[in-house]
């Protein structure tokens, strides 16, 4: 199975050896699973949802059969336009059903500081596009590892490798469910 990691740092594996990111220890979560498969990394430092976007075309050309998208931290972080993160989501959705590759939309949560009327706005983007496109969604990439000091690099923002094995073993589950559904559909 090939599966896009479409996303920015936390997928690109930040301050962290290559073994030891996203894709790597996703590999290995999904092993564990029973499950052998290519992890393709589209994943950017600093990207935003519409870095994420202006790339697919690009990712796509490696034919994955599923997508993990993983994208809106940073827009959040900047306190971007809540409908632009929307709209830069609705559109790579778009593009990979219109492709056939089945997606697990991977949620983000809105800084606490931008406010509760940003927040709510934010937050709600996730599961309405899931739900708008048929995707899976896994409501939070970062849930059990956010604000744990001992996940997290110094950063406070991108975990570490046990935060990043965490986060492999706690997704593989949903990947795995992907996987059978998008065989059954086949």
């Amino acid at each position: 199975m090939r599966i896009l990691a479409l996303g920015d740092s936390l997928t690109a594996g930040y301050g962290l050896p290559a073994d030891q990111g996203f894709v790597a220890q996703l590999r290995v979560a999904l092993a564990k699973l029973g499950l052998r498969a290519v992890i393709q990394q589209g994943g950017v430092s600093g990207d935003t949802t519409a870095g994420g976007l202006a790339r697919l075309d690009w990712a796509l050309a490696a034919k994955p059969q599923l997508a993990i998208v993983a994208l809106g931290g940073n827009d959040g972080l900047r306190g971007l336009d809540p409908r632009q993160t929307r709209a830069n989501l609705d559109a790579i959705l778009r593009k990979l059903k219109a492709a056939k590759v089945p997606v697990l939309l991977a949620g983000m949560y809105a800084p606490p500081n931008l406010g509760k009327e940003y927040g709510a706005e934010f937050n709600g983007i996730y599961p309405a596009l899931a739900k708008a496109h048929g995707a899976m969604l896994y409501p939070f990439f970062l849930d059990g590892v956010a604000a744990q000091p001992s996940l997290n690099q110094r950063d406070g923002i991108h975990p570490n490798a046990a935060g990043v094995k965490i986060i492999a073993a706690r997704i593989a589950p949903h990947v795995k469910r992907l996987i059978v559904k998008a065989r059954i559909g086949q």
